[in-house]
C-alpha cells in the first residue's frame, strides 16, 4: 500500500508530506496514523532542527474524506464512525476521534517547530492539521476553513479559538465560511499568506533560518509558548470539542445530512450544507434560502 505520508531529512529540515493526492490528500483511518509516525521520527533525529509540512499535488488537505465517511463506504477496521452500527455508541465515536485528535496534535507536542504550507485547501478536518503547527503559512488564493460547523462536525482540535481568539473564531464557526490566504493572514489566523509562486521559497527561507538555531533553543521557546497556551484549559477544550463533534454528527440535522450524502452523493449534500441551500431540521430543500 502505497504510504499515506512521506517523510524525508533535508540537511537540518524535514520534509512531511500529506500523499493521497488523487483525493486531494483527505483524511482515511491511516493518514493520522502515519501523520503522528512521521512526525516522531523527525523529532527522534537528532539531525533534524525544524520541519516542514506540506500536500502533494493540488491541496494541502481537503478534510476527512466523505466518500468513504458520509456515504458510509467504510468497513470502520480502526472504529471508524462511519462503520458503526445504530444505536450510536458515543464512546466508540469519541475514542476514535480522540485518537486522531491526538495524532494531529502532534505536531503541537513535538519539540522540533513544526511549519505548515498550504496550498490549494486546508477545509475541515484538513484545517485542524494545518492550525496544529506552530506556523502556518498559505498561498494568497489557498482556501481555508472548517464548513461541518453549519452541520455534521466541530473542529475538535479547538484551534479556531487559540489562534483567532473568541469574536473571530465565532465569526468563523457560526458561518463556515471559507477564506482565502489572504483574508486568513489579514485576521491572524496564519502567519503569513503570499502569491502561490512565491510560497515553496518563502516557506524554504523561514525554515532554513530557523534551521541555524541549536535544538535545545527551538525546544525551549516552543515549550514556553505552548505552555501558556495548555495553561488556559487545551485539552480541556479539545475533550468538549471532541464530544460534540460526535453529537453533530448524530443529532437530528446529523442523521439527515448523512442520509442526505447516501441518496444523492456527498458532493451535492455538501454543496447544500454549504450554500444553504437545505434545511436540515425539516429534511427538505429550502425553496428561497434568500
Amino acid at each position: 500500500m502505497t504510504a499515506r505520508v512521506l517523510c524525508e531529512r533535508d540537511g537540518r529540515i524535514a520534509r512531511i508530506t500529506l500523499n493521497r493526492p488523487e483525493v486531494l490528500n483527505a483524511i482515511d483511518d491511516a493518514l493520522p496514523v502515519e501523520l503522528a509516525d512521521a512526525v516522531a521520527r523527525a523529532d527522534a533525529d537528532p539531525e533534524v532542527h525544524v520541519m516542514v509540512l506540506s500536500g502533494a499535488g493540488r491541496a494541502f488537505c481537503a478534510g476527512y474524506d466523505l466518500t468513504r465517511y458520509a456515504e458510509g463506504n467504510t468497513d470502520g477496521g480502526e472504529g471508524g464512525y462511519a462503520g458503526q452500527e445504530m444505536p450510536w455508541d458515543p464512546i466508540q465515536d469519541y475514542a476514535f476521534m480522540w485518537r486522531n485528535t491526538q495524532h494531529f496534535m502532534a505536531l503541537w507536542r513535538a519539540l522540533k517547530p513544526v511549519i505548515c504550507k498550504v496550498h490549494g485547501f486546508a477545509l475541515a478536518g484538513g484545517s485542524d492539521i494545518a492550525l496544529c503547527a506552530d506556523l502556518t503559512l498559505m498561498a494568497e488564493d489557498a482556501e481555508i476553513g472548517y464548513m461541518p460547523a453549519r452541520v455534521w462536525g466541530c473542529p475538535t482540535t479547538a484551534m479556531w479559538v487559540y489562534r483567532l481568539g473568541p469574536e473571530r473564531a465565532k465569526r468563523m464557526l457560526f458561518t463556515g465560511d471559507r477564506i482565502s490566504g489572504r483574508e486568513a493572514a489579514e485576521m491572524g489566523l496564519v502567519l503569513k499568506a503570499v502569491p502561490a509562486a512565491a510560497l515553496d521559497d518563502e516557506v524554504e527561507a523561514l525554515a532554513r533560518r530557523m534551521a541555524g538555531v541549536p535544538v535545545n533553543q527551538l525546544a525551549m521557546q516552543k515549550l514556553v509558548i505552548n505552555q501558556a497556551i495548555e495553561s488556559t484549559g487545551l485539552m480541556n477544550t479539545q475533550r468538549l470539542a471532541t464530544i460534540f463533534d460526535g453529537i453533530t454528527r448524530h443529532s437530528p440535522e446529523g442523521l439527515n445530512f448523512k442520509k442526505r450524502a447516501e441518496e444523492v452523493g456527498w458532493k451535492q449534500a455538501v454543496a447544500e450544507r454549504d450554500a444553504g441551500t437545505y434545511d436540515w431540521t425539516r429534511d427538505e430543500p429550502i425553496d428561497n434560502p434568500d
